[in-house]
């Protein structure tokens, strides 16, 4: 799944798809934890020598063979695995959403979706959501012949 619509109090307010989420996370890159014990912001958690760079921060810390992202995510207490955690939806949601009614063609659809430059068009009967057409919806549909 790449995206979701986004709800409150029962009204359809936005669609949040993994675009948003790495648009946000490009522009709000985690800042790294100084070295215990240092007194300024120049001492970074490797110090300021040729051998110990402050990219090692990110590096030192995690041999060759060690864990995915994932588990990185799961096992890190440092600020660029959580910033995240320190927002909720709605500060990175699209507003705008791109809707039809469930009486749409798949044509109409498809347009939509190619037009915007999105991969899913949000079904809208009566002000509510009623589903979601997705581009895997419509590729699986001309695979499976029925368009």
């Amino acid at each position: 799944m790449s995206g979701a619509p986004v709800i409150s109090a029962g009204s359809l307010i936005g669609v949040v798809s993994v675009t948003d989420v790495l648009e946000f996370e490009e522009g709000n890159p985690g800042v790294p934890r100084l070295r215990e014990g240092a007194t300024d912001d120049t001492e970074w958690a490797g110090g300021e020598d040729e051998e110990n760079l402050p990219a090692d921060f990110f590096t030192e810390g995690w041999a060759p063979s060690a864990a995915d992202t994932l588990q990185r995510i799961r096992s890190s207490d440092s600020p660029e695995w959580d910033a995240l955690d320190e927002h909720i939806v709605e500060e990175i949601m699209t507003r705008k959403v791109i809707g039809l009614p469930s009486t749409a063609t798949v044509n109409e659809a498809a347009k939509r979706m190619v037009k915007h430059r999105i991969h899913r068009v949000l079904v809208i009967d009566d002000g509510a959501l009623a589903g979601i057409v997705t581009t895997s919806d419509i590729v699986r549909a001309v695979a499976q012949g029925k368009l």
